[in-house]
C-alpha cells in the first residue's frame, strides 16, 4: 500500500463493520423538503409539515447535530443584506459561513389516507350525536440518506405509521384539524403520523451508527490542530481521528457523475480541549505530510 486510496462515491465507503468508532459523536444532518405523492386535498401542507415533524423527533433524540434548511433562504437573504453594505457589519451573518451537513436527510410522502366505516346515526341533539363509526388512518414514507459532498443516495427506505380509532361514542361534528397541532396529533391520522416519524427516526439512527463522523480540520497553529467538531457533536478530552487530505473531484466526463476523490491517510489525532463548537487536537505521532486548512478527519483508528 502507498498510502492512497480512492474515496469511492464519498460515505459509502467508508462504512465500518464495527460502531465502536465515533459512537458518541453526533452526525451532522439536514432535513429537505419533503415531497408530496398523494392527492391529499386537505388544509395539511405535507411537503414542509412532515419535513419539520422530522426535523423536531431528530433534534429530540439526542443523537444528531441537526442544521435548519428550511429556512435556508432566509438565511442567505440576511447575508447577502449584512454583504451589501446596507447593514451594519455583522460577525453571524457571513457568508460562506453556513455549517455543512455530512448527511443530507430527503423524504417522499406516499400515503396518507383516513379512511372512516360504519354508521354516524343515531339520536343528535345540539350537534352531539351518538355514533358507531371506525377511523383507520395509514401514512407511508420513504426516507432517503444522501451524503452530501458526492449527491450519491446511501440507502432508501420505506416507513409507515397505522392507527385506528372507533366504537360508539358521543362525537361533535368537526371541521378539517390543521397539521401539526395539538388537536391533529389526537385523530388516527395524527398518530399514525407520529407512528411513521418515530419509525423513520429508529432507521436513521441504525443506519447512521456505522458511518463514521466525518468533519474538517479548519485552522492549524504549529502543533495545534482546531476541527469542527466541538461539544454539540458530542466530541470529548482523548477522541482520535484519522487526517486525511482530499485530492480533485473525479468526475466522469461522459455522465458527469462524481466519482470520489484521490485521498490520502496522513495519521492521526487526539483531541486535548473541546468547546462548544470546535477541538483543538495535536498530532498522535507524526503526520505525513503535515495537517492543512481543509483535511478530512473521520472517527477512529480508520
Amino acid at each position: 500500500m502507498n498510502g492512497r486510496t480512492l474515496l469511492v462515491a464519498g460515505l459509502s465507503v467508508i462504512v465500518v463493520a464495527s460502531s465502536a468508532f465515533g459512537a458518541s459523536l453526533k452526525k451532522t444532518v439536514a432535513v429537505s423538503r419533503f415531497e408530496n405523492r398523494t392527492s391529499w386535498k386537505g388544509q395539511m401542507t405535507l411537503d414542509d409539515g412532515m419535513a419539520d415533524q422530522l426535523t423536531d423527533a431528530l433534534i429530540k433524540s439526542g443523537e444528531f447535530t441537526v442544521l435548519e434548511r428550511q429556512t435556508l433562504g432566509d438565511v442567505m437573504a440576511e447575508q447577502d443584506l449584512a454583504a451589501s453594505g446596507r447593514a451594519a457589519k455583522s460577525q453571524t451573518a457571513q457568508t460562506g459561513k453556513i455549517t455543512s451537513a455530512q448527511i443530507l436527510i430527503k423524504g417522499s410522502v406516499t400515503e396518507f389516507e383516513n379512511k372512516s366505516s360504519g354508521s354516524g346515526t343515531g339520536i343528535g341533539i345540539g350537534g352531539v350525536r351518538l355514533a358507531n363509526k371506525r377511523e383507520e388512518a395509514h401514512v407511508g414514507l420513504i426516507i432517503r440518506l444522501i451524503d452530501s459532498t458526492t449527491g450519491q443516495v446511501l440507502d432508501s427506505h420505506r416507513v409507515e405509521g397505522k392507527a385506528t380509532a372507533g366504537g360508539m361514542g358521543v362525537g361533535v361534528s368537526v371541521g378539517i384539524v390543521d397539521f401539526g397541532t395539538q388537536g391533529f396529533s389526537k385523530t388516527p391520522l395524527g398518530k399514525a403520523t407520529q407512528l411513521a416519524i418515530d419509525n423513520a427516526v429508529a432507521y436513521i439512527s441504525g443506519k447512521l451508527k456505522n458511518v463514521p463522523y466525518q468533519g474538517a480540520i479548519i485552522r492549524v497553529s504549529g502543533d495545534d490542530i482546531y476541527i469542527n467538531a466541538g461539544e454539540r457533536n458530542g466530541c470529548t478530552v482523548g477522541e482520535t481521528f484519522t487526517v486525511f487530505s482530499v485530492g480533485e473531484a473525479l468526475v466522469d466526463p461522459t455522465t458527469g457523475e462524481k466519482l470520489g476523490s484521490e485521498e490520502k491517510k496522513k495519521g492521526l489525532i487526539k483531541v486535548y480541549e473541546v468547546q462548544e463548537k470546535f477541538a483543538k487536537a495535536k498530532p498522535e505521532g507524526a503526520l505525513n505530510p503535515a495537517a492543512a486548512q481543509g483535511d478530512v478527519i473521520r472517527s477512529g483508528g480508520n
